[in-house]
């Protein structure tokens, strides 16, 4: 640990950390860890499963299912951010985290976050100009259009991120070493700090107004102007297929932004709620949309359905003798 002086006082600064993800239930983490590691299990496997399933077929190599298959990757990289951590605390108790790990942590999982939000628009956009400028569309979606805009998201994620990160870093921590939270979230590590903060609050203010109050208001009116366009469509069914492949696009981002908005709102609100209780909902906001994205995607896009099972048949073992005479036999 470090020391820092203050108006004359020595201060211990800590960059030895313990994360402790549910302090209230330490001795009931064997069990926290059966759920958890289910849906890291099922987050994982999903998510890979239908980006080999983008990358296999060739009729799937267009803007919006390399953007589809872009989120599942994304995804991943956030669960793996903070979940294995968090089961090596409930299993083995290896809790410590050093300050620069903790930062490291913090990094990825806004980075990963703020990407995801990053994509949506993307889609946003590609959607935008496949309905209302169709016939221009294989000029504009180009693959160096793509690229440009895949790099414009990671650096504005990067220009979003990097400052709260860096003022944390500048932060010193004397009030406890223990971080009662599952990730090195940002209001999490400043509990445990002993200096003015302010700058840093408004910084972390100012990102979630960026995250969720731009961002969804240009989603909210690119997909206004599609929905529009949509509506004047002569054809039934090229008018079916856009309203379900944008209300396939809209689901997802109506379960993202909410569980970020439920998580802001019931930290402010719910003041009298145990650590336990805010530590579950951050969980949830996090997790529930990187598990669902592949249920709403699979389910809802044929195109990724019919070649996912596709791929299910190919790998299922040949029928032996005696059981194609028995299957010819009930046909």
């Amino acid at each position: 640990m470090g020391v820092g002086s203050q108006n004359g006082i020595t201060n211990i600064s800590y960059t030895e950390f313990l994360l402790l993800p549910f302090p209230g239930m330490q001795e009931s983490r064997h069990f926290l860890a059966i759920p958890f590691f289910g849906l890291f299990l099922f987050i994982i496997s999903a998510n890979s499963a239908l980006i080999y399933t983008v990358r296999l077929q060739e009729s799937l190599h267009s803007p919006m299912y390399l953007l589809i298959a872009f989120l599942f990757a994304v995804d991943i990289c956030g669960t793996v951010t903070i979940v294995p951590k968090m089961l090596l605390s409930f299993m083995f108790q290896i809790s410590h985290i050093s300050l620069t790990a903790c930062l490291v942590q913090m990094f990825f999982l806004y980075f990963t976050t703020v990407l995801d939000c990053n994509i949506l628009l993307m889609m946003a956009f590609d959607r935008y100009v496949a309905i209302c400028h169709p016939l221009r569309y294989p000029d504009i979606m180009t693959t160096k259009l793509m690229v440009l805009l895949t790099l414009a998201s990671l650096f504005r994620s990067l220009c979003i991120v990097g400052p709260v990160v860096i003022l944390a870093s500048r932060v010193q921590f004397c009030h406890s070493n223990v971080i009662s939270h599952f990730a090195c979230e940002h209001m999490a590590l400043m509990r445990l700090s002993c200096g003015d903060i302010s700058i840093n609050k408004t910084v972390g203010m100012a990102v979630r107004c960026i995250d969720i109050i731009l961002d969804l208001s240009f989603l909210l009116t690119s997909y206004g102007k599609i929905v529009h366009t949509a509506l004047k469509i002569s054809s039934g069914n090229i008018r079916h297929k856009a309203f379900h492949t944008c209300g396939t696009h809209l689901i997802v981002i109506l379960i993202g932004y909410s569980s970020r908005l439920s998580s802001s709102v019931v930290f402010r609100l719910a003041k009298s709620a145990s650590q336990d209780v805010h530590n579950l909902i951050s969980a949830l906001y996090l997790l529930f949309p990187w598990a669902v994205n592949p249920i709403i995607y699979g389910v809802r896009t044929r195109e990724i359905r019919d070649n996912l099972l596709k791929l299910f048949r190919r790998k299922q073992p040949p029928l032996g003798p005696f059981q194609a005479t028995a299957v010819n036999q009930k046909c």
